[in-house]
């Protein structure tokens, strides 16, 4: 498929992403809206990631778009099938899954190895610092992997906590690939959301929402009542 073809396809996808992700954070949890905005999140953000990164491809494969879209595919895959009912395909996909997060956080090591060798301590524009970061991250995703097929699937606040956190780093992706760019956040708002804080609040608040959800679900009475309304509401 032509990248001309392409490029309106990721762009829509991308916007569908932030705005039902960002939907599916302020709507109740387990309730019809936020079931429907995050699974329709879900397919925005695989869209928006294989498009970036097929486009990327075409350019280089150092191109960071490339490693955001199979991060992207790769959070929200795994955080759907954590509140999916067990059963053999899941289990399988999250092999498939260990498998890519374990690749993905080779190859970002490596880059972030040779951007830190250059002499701007860049690669592609992308930082060394940012590279080891998003390493860690896979890690630590590939990690919980491991965790599931040896343990099981979590159940109660852990599986609730790994539901989180996969959806708002992949939401972390979607926002912070528009809102980093200035010329991009131009063409769709008015000059004063241009501003570099202004660009970054959206991503800042992605954490935030992340952090107080998770403190939600950490707590004794949330596990009790959030928890497990939320667990049974996705698990339909």
């Amino acid at each position: 498929m032509a990248v001309q073809t392409l490029l309106p396809v990721h762009i829509v996808a991308g916007g569908l992403a932030i705005v039902l992700g960002a939907v599916a954070l302020l709507a109740a949890k387990g309730a019809w809206l936020h079931r429907r905005s995050g699974l329709l999140f879900v397919y925005a953000m695989l869209t928006m990631g294989m498009s970036g990164s097929v486009m990327a491809l075409r350019q280089s494969l150092t191109n960071a778009n490339v490693l955001g879209g199979f991060m992207s595919a790769y959070f929200v895959i795994t955080a759907l099938t954590t509140v999916r009912p067990a059963s053999v395909w899941p289990r399988r996909l999250n092999v498939g899954a260990l498998l890519v997060a374990l690749a993905l956080a080779l190859f970002e090591i490596w880059m972030g190895f040779k951007a830190f060798a250059s002499p701007r301590g860049t690669i592609n524009g992308v930082p060394f610092f940012m590279l080891f970061f998003l390493a860690s991250i896979t890690l630590t995703g590939a990690a919980g992997d491991v965790r599931v097929m040896w343990s099981g699937p979590p159940r109660g606040a852990p599986r609730l906590r790994r539901h989180l956190w996969r959806m708002c780093f992949a939401l972390f992706i979607a926002a912070g690939s528009f809102f980093s760019i200035r010329a991009r956040v131009a063409r769709i708002l008015p000059e004063p959301f241009t501003t570099p804080l202004m660009r970054a609040l959206p991503v800042v608040l992605v954490f935030v929402a992340m952090f107080y959800w998770l403190w939600r679900v950490r707590a004794r009475r949330a596990e009790r009542g959030f928890a497990g309304a939320l667990a049974s509401a996705l698990s339909r």
